[in-house]
Order: C-alpha cells, then structure tokens, then sequence
C-alpha cells in the first residue's frame, strides 16, 4: 500500500507540475533563407536582468563578435547574424525580419557592403534606394532599439596592407558617405568604422579586405564603447530585460 502511495503521489507530482520554464540556456536554432556553414543566426542565452544587443554584419563583424560579446558581458546579452548577403540579394528582407522576431532589442548595431563591392553588382544609382530600403525594414521590425550603423572599411592591395585599393575603395568611401547621409536624416548613429582605420591600415592581413588580430581588436572597442554609450542613454522604462519565461 506504501508503494502505492509513493507512485501514485510521485505521478501526480510530475503531471500537475508548473509547465512555464526559465529560458533555455542553448535557444534553438533559427533557419534563415541564406544560411549556409557559418553564415547563419548565433542566438544567446537569455539571462536575467541584461539587455539585449543584435550585431549585423559579415566576415569583418565574426572577427570582433566574440570580444564584444565579452566586453558587455556584465550588461547584455548579444545575438549574431552573421551574413554574406547583399542588400540586393533577394532572400534579404524575408530573414531580416525573422532575426528582428528574435528580439525585442535594446541596441541592433548593423552593416552591408563588403560583399557589394564589385563594379557593376550594383547598378548605377540603385545604391541608396535599396540601402534606404534596407533601413526602413529594420526601423520597422526593430521595435524600440537603438539603431547603430557601422560604416564599411577599407579595401587595400593584396599584400599591401597600407596601400588602398586605388580601383575599388573609392567606392566604400563613396557609399560610405552615402550611407552616412541617409543615418543623418533617419536619425541613426553612425559607427564610423572607416575613419577610425584610416591610421591604422598596418593592422590589415593584407587579403585587401580583413584585419589581423589586433585590428580586430580595435574594432571590437568602438563597438563595444558606441553600444554601451546606446545603453547608458536608454530609459530603463525603455530598456528590454530578459527575464525566464
């Protein structure tokens, strides 16, 4: 009868149970269109009473993710879209807003541009359109965030680190002022990543378009000190905190 007892009540126990959860500590995977090897959504681990930051960006952002993610370790929690896609590839739009849907955010800090770089990929005046188009999907699906735009940087000649790339980072500084303009007028904080290497081109692996270590480094600090800057302005009636759910 004892035994009885003991299942019944340690059935009972398991079935009436409380059925909410605290946030995984591993969140599932997020399919996106583009995914492909690394290119795809790295999601964090919620944790109690931190901020939220989104970082957007390619092969330059992966090398100063994980110092960032550090850095504001005591303050947020930081999610990862790592992307090769342009803003004319056509998948864009559809996985931007499912990586919005992960948020809400306190800070999306984003950028485009490395991988549009050809002449040509982009057609003569399209350029602004499509980055305005870009933006105003993010402002949409971005809830309350503060928006941070990292500008792109330099493209040099192979083996050369310090010597620009006389053919084609004319159009980074180009579109870089492009882009700069339409921050301006949509109210978005400018990064400005470009500028703060223009001295520091040395740093540069010499594959004319990543940055050894230290340059990395560098990055990772501007980063890091424009998002917590973001955070230091935010309300904390507007600043989201994760708690379990």
């Amino acid at each position: 009868m004892k035994l009885s007892l003991l299942i019944i009540t340690a059935f009972l126990s398991l079935t009436l149970a409380p059925t909410w959860s605290a946030e995984p500590a591993n969140p599932p995977p997020v399919p996106l269109k583009s995914d492909s090897k690394e290119w795809r959504f790295y999601p964090a681990a919620r944790e109690a009473g931190k901020a939220r930051v989104l970082l957007i960006g390619d092969s330059i952002m992966n090398a100063y993710r994980h110092r960032v993610s550090a850095a504001l370790k005591n303050r947020a929690t930081v999610d990862v879209w790592l992307t090769p896609i342009t803003i004319k590839s056509p998948e864009l739009y559809d996985d931007l807003r499912t990586v919005l849907e992960q948020g809400p955010y306190d800070v999306v800090h984003f950028n485009i541009g490395l991988h549009e770089w050809m002449k040509g990929y982009i057609p003569e005046g399209q350029y602004e359109p499509l980055l305005r188009a870009y933006v105003k999907t993010i402002q949409a699906h971005a809830g309350h965030a503060t928006l941070i735009w990292a500008s792109t940087t330099q493209m040099t000649v192979k083996g050369q680190p310090t010597a620009l790339d006389p053919d084609n980072n004319p159009r980074i500084v180009e579109r870089n002022g492009i882009a700069a303009r339409v921050m301006q007028e949509v109210g978005i904080t400018v990064n400005d990543l470009y500028t703060l290497m223009g001295d520091k081109l040395a740093l540069g692996k010499g594959d004319k378009y990543h940055w050894t270590p230290e340059g990395s480094a560098v990055h990772a600090d501007a980063v890091t000190a424009s998002i917590g800057a973001a955070l230091e302005k935010r309300s904390p009636a507007s600043t989201t905190i994760s708690a379990p759910r």
